[in-house]
């Protein structure tokens, strides 16, 4: 009985195992022919063309400048979604009366640093350095 459903078990990893190869050679297959069916010349232009596609760049050396051909990098002073980058927010004495006012009226450090025009990491450092927080 047991021996039985040992045989049947060992049976099944073998269909298993060769069903395995089956897909992993058709996905192979699938895979090579990719870059020709969107119109690419090798599978190096094609993965540099998906890198670029999803943000990553062109190249995955660091500190070296990209191969020829690959895409460009974003515009300086733009993010890689394509919005400006905020300029960095000079914190002043006044800024942080302002905190120190918001923080004793209840306000949240999300509606703060909305309000300021400043990070909210930046709320939290200045409610430190006035001692507005308490120590866990």
């Amino acid at each position: 009985m047991v021996t039985d459903k040992l045989k049947e078990l060992e049976a099944t990893r073998a269909k298993l195992a060769t069903l395995e190869q089956a897909v992993a050679s058709e996905l192979n297959k699938e895979l090579a022919a990719l870059p020709a069916k969107y119109g690419f010349a090798s599978a190096d232009e094609f993965s540099r063309a998906v890198r670029a596609a999803a943000g990553g760049g062109g190249s995955r050396r660091r500190g070296r400048p990209p191969k020829a051909g690959a895409a460009a990098k974003p515009a300086a002073g733009r993010a890689a979604g394509g919005r400006k980058r905020r300029k960095r927010a000079v914190i002043t004495d006044e800024t942080r009366t302002q905190v120190k006012k918001m923080v004793e009226a209840g306000k949240t450090g999300n509606e703060i640093s909305k309000s300021l025009g400043i990070s909210l990491p930046s709320v939290q450092n200045i409610k430190k350095a006035l001692g507005l927080v308490k120590k866990r």
